[in-house]
């Protein structure tokens, strides 16, 4: 995937291979059918945050500078709080406009997908650029810019869940809100804020 664009785009989306793509056919379905991770279900242990992210064909982007007054992490004792990230334009994906009317559900999985590697890649500078200081993820809020008749909203979400438990493994699993909203700055399709234990 590219990381040199970090400002959301539009395009015509383009989820045959590249969806597919270092996500494997279990999570895909999860993505395109809403069936998440169960509780307690087994999983894959996984080796570093950084060779996991290797085998994923997953390449995060820049952390994204503030476009207004405020920070894009803090640090308070051993918590970090990751402010609303959007998704980075991927070659070919939409990320901007309402799910439920310009995006389908699995076009805002995949967007969601992005953003939660732009989160990564803020949790990573957040860490010194050593991922494997995060002890826990602990809590995700997702914001999903939709159609006033769309309820579908932890299927949008999932596709960002899905991606943090793919790379930490059990340290990836999260309290969430999928939430969603009538607009989102600069149309982009899914927001995502973030918190997580960092081992200080």
């Amino acid at each position: 995937m590219r990381s040199d664009k970090n400002q959301p785009g539009g395009g015509e989306c383009v989820l045959s291979r590249r969806l597919v793509m270092g996500m494997g056919a279990a999570s895909f379905a999860g993505l395109a059918f809403g069936i998440g991770p169960a509780i307690g279900a087994p999983r894959k242990k996984v080796g570093t945050v950084e060779m996991r992210l290797a085998e994923l064909g997953v390449m995060l982007p820049r952390p994204a500078a503030a476009v207004a007054t405020y920070a894009p992490y803090r640090i308070v004792g051993n918590m970090v709080y990751i402010a609303g990230q959007g998704p980075f334009s991927d070659e070919g994906a939409k990320v901007s406009g309402k799910v439920g009317r310009d995006l389908t559900v699995e076009e805002g999985a995949y967007a969601a997908r992005l953003t939660a590697m732009s989160v990564m890649a803020q949790a990573k500078a957040a860490c010194g650029g050593d991922l494997e200081r995060v002890v826990q993820w602990v809590r995700l809020t997702g914001y999903v810019n939709s159609t006033d008749d769309f309820t579908e909203h932890p299927k949008v979400i999932d596709g960002a869940s899905d991606l943090l438990v793919e790379v930490f493994g059990e340290r990836g699993l999260h309290a969430r809100s999928a939430i969603g909203v009538n607009a989102l700055p600069y149309n982009i399709a899914v927001e995502i804020e973030a918190t997580f234990q960092l081992r200080v």
